[in-house]
């Protein structure tokens, strides 16, 4: 049993939902996305609620059951209100400057790092150490967002790097002289 997969999805105003082949496809007015559905898995959509059917004794329909519940219901949050994902730059001369899909970073690199965004992402630089990424594909975001971390994360001695806003890296203590 799949405790995910037993809560009802609800499907936001001004959203609309086709399911169809095992196909679902999912409108708003922040965008659209379009989802194969596993073919152990299927949706039941009445009354602006999904409720996700599955086979109880098939041990690969329940473990997809979750996933698939998950993933709808980021859909329609995204097709409804989109998501955003906030990025902080720590450490001296460290900057970010936006223009159209190139986000260009100063990582204290001998050179610019330049990344290209996906087409479903946005971003904007409130500031020069702070990055805002928006989209309404929450898997492409999380993975843009990612890769432009992976560029310089944080380190845990003076904290300098690219980080999540909400993250929180852990210090270590530097090393002490011996004997000392």
């Amino acid at each position: 049993m799949s405790r995910v997969a037993k809560n009802p999805i609800e499907i936001a105003d001004g959203v609309t939902v086709n399911f169809n082949d095992g196909c679902l496809d999912v409108k708003g007015k922040v965008g659209e996305l379009k989802f194969d559905l596993p073919e152990t898995v299927s949706l039941d959509i009445a009354d602006n609620v999904i409720t996700v059917k599955y086979d109880e004794n098939n041990q690969q329909s329940v473990a997809l059951a979750g996933t698939t519940r998950a993933l709808v219901n980021n859909m329609i949050i995204g097709v409804s209100q989109g998501f955003e994902k906030k990025l902080e730059l720590k450490g001296v001369g460290y900057r970010a400057k936006a223009s159209g899909k190139l986000l260009e970073l100063t990582l204290g690199f001998s050179h610019p790092v330049k990344y290209q965004l996906p087409d479903e992402v946005q971003v904007e630089t409130p500031s020069q150490t702070e990055v805002v990424l928006k989209s309404h594909n929450k898997q492409i975001l999380g993975q843009a967002a990612a890769e432009i971390r992976a560029f310089r994360p944080p380190e845990p001695y003076k904290g300098k790097g690219v980080r999540y806003s909400d993250e929180n890296v852990r210090r270590k203590e530097a090393k002490k002289a011996a004997g000392a």
